[in-house]
């Protein structure tokens, strides 16, 4: 268990899909706040059945769940790591550990827990014996995700589009070699 900043990380399984529902559904809240609607839309996850399904098999294999919660035991942070990467997701050739989900509670914003996070998923990958760690993002409107991504301690490799019902979805993969 990793404690940060009275942040403490453990790991999640599918009694905790809730509570990760609970934290997409604010961070959609707040980017439509900001009329930021490209990254996630302005409808709930917990609103949308497919989105709700694709969270929910978060509680299973091939995935791990890292749950970070304040000293309350709310949740505050996930983290969804896997070695299987999205399938949009370009292909490498080694093994790696993909985030396949990242999400903090919105009113801590700058609060260090995506950096816990992501702290723990870099001592995830060495305890595994992986040298790499990558993550996909939303790589358009003004590519504010990529520079925190970037801040970090990510490094931007490949971009990619995901052609949706509502136009094309840019995505940008970075990684962290370790």
């Amino acid at each position: 268990m990793i404690r940060s900043s009275n942040i403490k990380i453990r790991t999640g399984g599918p009694e905790d899909v809730p509570a990760i529902l609970a934290l997409l559904d604010g961070a959609v809240g707040w980017l439509a706040g900001q009329g930021r609607t490209g990254q996630w839309g302005d409808q709930s996850f917990s609103s949308i059945p497919a989105r709700v399904e694709q969270i929910a098999q978060y509680g299973t294999e091939p995935f791990l769940i890292r749950l970070a919660e304040d000293d309350e035991g709310r949740a505050v942070g996930s983290c969804v790591l896997s070695e299987q990467r999205g399938k949009y997701i370009p292909a490498v050739d080694e093994r790696e550990l993909f985030i396949r989900n990242l999400v903090t509670d919105r009113s801590r914003k700058g609060s260090g827990i995506g950096a816990a996070l992501i702290a723990d998923a870099v001592e995830e990958a060495r305890r595994r014996g992986i040298g790499l760690l990558r993550v996909d993002c939303y790589g358009g409107a003004d590519r504010k995700l990529v520079s925190q991504y970037r801040a970090l301690g990510f490094t931007e490799t490949e971009s990619f589009e995901v052609e949706q019902p509502s136009g094309i979805w840019p995505g940008q993969v970075l990684a962290i070699r370790l």
